[in-house]
């Protein structure tokens, strides 16, 4: 006869598995029925002028899925953890730099094929570019909605642990003087509470051990977080997934 113990141990492993089953459904359901879904939070959207930062393509899907124009530049690009604490660090002075092209990076050893520019001496990836130009018209048309739109207490930054973002760098932006902060990693973080830092369920962990790239991760957020609501009242309310 089977022991208690196994038994549970089985039942632990049916239920987990039922879990992973029901959370994939409802992201694909969600995925499916994008249009409608957006339609609702679109409904629900009262501050349409927030201007969203994030090291990825976060920032880029969240304007997208509410149908947004983009308030920020830093759209369809990644920064590296060191270089996007530097510029949050001294945010006024970056952005009032001018792009300059790079053909390399100091933090890897090929040349990529999308454009690399530095603010000063802060690295940007601009991953979904073709090419110089298409940068330049862009970023700058960006920047001055940016300047129309920006005002301190409607910025809201985000930070996953990508690209070299490990603990340090997210306590450090924790640390910055910006009210509106978000962070999410495949890990917990003791001196964090729940409302500023997000520990994505594992089984979104990628097998680097790191949260998925920025559009997945709008994607999935709704399981742990109401993005509307937190940029409605800049309050970070949690959802699915509180721990």
């Amino acid at each position: 006869m089977k022991s208690l113990k196994y038994i549970i141990s089985k039942f632990k492993v049916v239920l987990a598995i039922a879990l992973h089953f029901y959370i994939y459904l409802e992201v694909f359901i969600k995925h499916k029925m994008r249009r409608d879904v957006s339609e609702k939070e679109i409904g629900k959207l009262q501050n349409k002028d927030f201007v969203l930062i994030s090291n990825n393509c976060f920032a880029g899907e969240a304007y997208q899925w509410l149908k947004l124009p983009y308030n920020t530049p830093f759209i369809g690009l990644f920064l590296y953890g060191p270089c996007y604490i530097k510029m949050l660090q001294n945010f006024d002075f970056y952005l009032k730099q001018d792009l300059v092209f790079v053909t390399k990076s100091t933090y890897l050893d090929t040349v990529q094929a999308y454009p690399i520019a530095l603010l000063h001496d802060v690295e940007l990836h601009f991953l979904h570019y073709k090419s110089e130009q298409e940068v330049v018209d862009k970023w700058y048309r960006r920047l001055e909605r940016f300047n129309e739109q920006m005002t301190y207490d409607n910025l809201f930054f985000q930070i996953s642990d990508r690209d070299l973002v490990d603990q340090n760098s997210i306590e450090a932006f924790h640390k910055l003087d910006f009210k509106n902060k978000l962070s999410f990693a495949a890990f917990d973080i003791e001196s964090l509470n729940n409302q500023q830092h997000v520990n994505v369920y594992k089984q979104y962990n990628q097998h680097k051990g790191c949260t998925p790239n920025g559009k997945k991760l709008f994607e999935i957020s709704f399981l742990y977080i109401d993005f509307v609501k937190w940029v409605n009242t800049r309050t970070i309310t949690r959802t699915r997934f509180k721990d």
